[in-house]
């Protein structure tokens, strides 16, 4: 028993040690040891270990796109300016007494406002006037002028009143509040009617009565109709149906004696104004509503390091205070176009995506001109039936010998699409050797380029097959309509696709006119100096019904998401092929729907993809984190 009890301590070791022997290999086969692996010739020069700091998250945000579930806004925003002038006819114990014109006296009126939701806000109004009646007191009372007899003998006076009101008040947007928030830029509730309520302070300027307060209480009641001229709903013209209603000593008429007092003196009248609504015209429009849906997986994050080669670390070592920031990008699309069809998705195309963004022409196509093309323009036929291929893209720091129309996507020289007039069209082909052509669909022409799978899409409206306007959104100058639209902080560093674009090959060439050599020069030193933390792709597409068809909403859901996610994976697939990024840890991508969107579809009640709004709603945000020693 002894010796078994000696050698009872032995075995419990000797099973200990067999069992890690055993779990050990399984151990290793996890998916983080072989993450480690993987990148064991790597040095850690960041880590993840706060729950704040970078965080891996998935967010999943849907909005819910009901027009009365709107996210109220920062006090700072959607505030407004009003005045107005009209007329009232005073209401009091003696305002029948005489004529009704001898109870009519002009108003003034200025204020500021809030709106909290876009159906109810609150308003702060002062109001300056005299009102003008009549009284049955022969002195005092505000009465002025000769004594004057009613038929009966009553005598009478005329009376005056002036006098200053200040009051707060509740503004209800009735057309909002019944028909739902028509959202930004929408052509939707250009007329409005507002109800208001609220409680004011009167204050009296004399006429020398004897006795009475000078000060009293106001009660307000107003309806209004508002117009509205642009989209923007930036200024209204105001028709005011308002009445005023004070304690029935507003005439000094208390009810002494034998006289029985009424209950409440009034203004009643009709006033005409404008309010304008201040801030930028995206402050001004309201989000809707949405739930969250939040998944954190802190395993991962435990390893979530960023690596490097012994080279970049040393750079890091010897800069401790390297710091650690965000750069941000955005690329717009034309409608239905996200390169998936092109280069660099596709090896070997001929077209590449993001130089066609930078510096493409029209479609990126012509005929293949058998001598037939000229014919069918001057006899005035149709030019569909044509053989049409791909234009190679050129790439956008090279000087390019078509510089005579406008190139690129928003690069601000001029919309991309082209007129097929024979004469616009020969010009062309004198100049460049070829006729440009459009994308032929079944019933209709794009006069952009656009991906195969919406060939045959069917647009509501004819103009959405060309772009007529640009805001130079994928140009440095671009940037504060940007800002404007997303209400962007001054502390992100935003820059643009041509600056990106610059910073990655040269700022040379076609995009040299729209680069900054600034922002240029700090994007290189970012990518030469720093070290690549993360990278963060977003993508959006618009939802303008612009489907038809049978089961219509769910086939333009599906291509919507599709387009939003193959925008994202296009700019991801560019970055990835600059050989920039060849050491960032493949971990740290990240392909995502844009924030504030129901799977990367935009609402946009504007019916125009040519619209600032639609075109903001077609874009790719892309987030670079960077870790970068300080120059």
């Amino acid at each position: 028993m002894k010796q078994c009890k000696k050698l009872r301590l032995p075995c419990k070791l000797l099973a200990i040690v067999f069992t890690l022997l055993t779990i050990t290999p399984l151990l290793a086969q996890n998916p983080y040891e072989e993450f480690d692996k993987k990148f064991k010739d790597y040095n850690i020069i960041f880590q993840d270990t706060s729950e704040t700091v970078a965080p891996t998250v998935t967010e999943l945000v849907r909005e819910t796109h009901e027009p009365y579930s709107v996210v109220t806004n920062k006090f700072g925003k959607n505030w407004f300016l009003f005045a107005t002038a009209g007329i009232h006819s005073f209401r009091g114990d003696y305002s029948t007494m005489g004529k009704f014109n001898g109870t009519l006296s002009p108003e003034w009126g200025i204020g500021v406002g809030k709106w909290f939701t876009p159906g109810i806000g609150i308003k702060l109004e002062f109001i300056r006037s005299d009102s003008e009646g009549y009284t049955g007191y022969t002195t005092g009372h505000y009465g002025y002028g000769p004594i004057m007899q009613k038929p009966d003998g009553t005598p009478y006076r005329k009376m005056r009143t002036r006098w200053w009101d200040i009051s707060g008040s509740v503004v209800f947007n009735l057309s909002r509040l019944f028909l739902g928030y028509e959202g930004y830029m929408s052509p939707r509730l250009m007329n409005q009617f507002m109800f208001t309520a609220g409680i004011g302070g009167v204050h009296h300027m004399g006429f020398g009565h004897s006795h009475g307060s000078d000060n009293e209480w106001s009660g307000h009641l107003e309806l209004q109709y508002s117009r509205f001229f642009t989209h923007a709903k930036r200024f209204s013209l105001d028709f005011k149906l308002r009445g005023i209603f004070y304690q029935t000593n507003f005439d000094l008429e208390y009810g002494q004696a034998d006289k029985a007092a009424n209950k409440w003196d009034s203004n009643l009248g009709v006033a005409l104004g404008f309010t304008f609504y201040l801030g930028k015209n995206r402050s001004r429009a309201w989000r809707m509503g949405a739930t969250h849906t939040y998944t954190r997986d802190y395993r991962e994050r435990q390893i979530r390091e960023v690596r490097a080669k012994e080279t970049v670390v040393e750079v890091v070592k010897e800069n401790p205070a390297a710091k650690y920031t965000e750069m941000t990008f955005y690329v717009f699309y034309p409608n239905n176009y996200s390169g998936r069809n092109d280069a660099p998705n596709v090896p070997g195309q001929p077209v590449h995506a993001i130089d066609y963004l930078t510096n493409g022409i029209y479609t990126q196509k012509r005929f293949i001109d058998r001598g037939d093309v000229a014919s069918r323009l001057l006899n005035g036929n149709t030019l569909k039936g044509l053989h049409t291929e791909d234009i190679p893209t050129e790439p956008a720091n090279q000087d390019v010998a078509i510089n005579f129309v406008p190139r690129g996507y928003e690069m601000g020289e001029g919309p991309i699409s082209l007129s097929m007039d024979m004469d616009e069209m020969a010009k062309f082909r004198e100049k460049a050797g070829f006729y440009y052509s459009p994308i032929y669909g079944d019933h209709h022409l794009w006069h952009y380029r656009i991906d195969d799978a919406t060939l045959d899409q069917k647009l509501l409206h004819e103009e959405n097959y060309f772009e007529t306007q640009t805001f130079g959104l994928n140009a440095h100058h671009g940037l504060e309509t940007i800002r404007r639209y997303f209400d962007i902080d001054r502390s992100e560093y935003l820059v643009s696709l041509a600056d990106v674009y610059a910073a990655l090959t040269s700022n040379e060439g076609q995009i040299s006119k729209h680069a900054h050599p600034e922002t240029v020069d700090m994007i290189r030193h970012i990518m030469d100096t720093g070290v690549i933390t993360a990278i963060h792709v977003e993508g959006l597409a618009t939802s303008q019904d612009n489907y038809t068809g049978p089961d219509a909403k769910r086939i333009g859901y599906e291509r919507n998401t599709a387009l939003s996610q193959n925008r994202a994976n296009t700019v991801l697939n560019w970055l990835r092929s600059t050989g920039y990024f060849d050491n960032v840890d493949s971990k740290i991508y990240r392909v995502n729907t844009f924030k504030n969107a129901q799977n990367g579809i935009g609402q946009v009640d504007d019916p125009s993809t040519r619209g600032l709004n639609a075109k903001m709603n077609r874009c790719v945000k892309v987030h670079v984190q960077y870790l970068i020693p300080p120059k």
